[in-house]
């Protein structure tokens, strides 16, 4: 768990924090959480007001990634945990910069059920905060589209069969 020094009067209000729906798979559950936020305090203080919820706490791993814009600089101020789920946390960042997402702190908390689930963590991990980014409207991906996003190969050689 993360220990912040946070002596400092709470003079300013907490952003809300939204919770996901949780997926389950083999005993695992997999849930996110996710605040808007604009500085680095407030960072460190949603993740304090997380950790009081004994539920969050006692998740195996919270993993997080924030970014935040900084409009002085016109450059990003980001970072992210993997709390002990080895590389995490930099696949969530990565995906939050693919999606083009600021100004947002996500959280990833994970009870691990017992069975070992290999890469298909990271699969529920970023279904889970890619959900909550497309329900907060931090992106435009529609969560429904049953459209695919790249060239279907099948298609592709019936277009060929067409042509000859």
């Amino acid at each position: 768990m993360l220990n912040f020094d946070l002596s400092e009067k709470k003079d300013e209000e907490l952003p809300p924090v939204y919770h996901g729906n949780p997926i389950t798979d083999r005993k695992s559950t997999f849930q996110a959480h996710l605040a808007p936020v604009v500085c680095l305090k407030q960072v460190k203080n949603i993740l304090a007001e997380l950790y009081k919820n004994k539920k969050i706490a006692s998740a195996t791993h919270n993993i997080y990634a924030y970014r935040i814009y900084c409009e002085d600089k016109q450059t990003f101020l980001q970072d992210c945990e993997d709390d002990g789920e080895t590389a995490a946390g930099g696949r969530l960042l990565h995906l939050m910069q693919i999606l083009n997402v600021h100004n947002v702190l996500v959280v990833v908390s994970r009870w691990y059920g017992g069975i070992l689930l290999g890469p298909d963590r990271f699969k529920h991990i970023n279904n889970c905060a890619r959900n909550i980014l497309v329900e907060q409207n931090y992106t435009n991906i529609s969560q429904n589209s049953s459209k695919p996003l790249g060239k279907n190969k099948r298609m592709r050689k019936e277009k060929k069969k067409a042509e000859h």
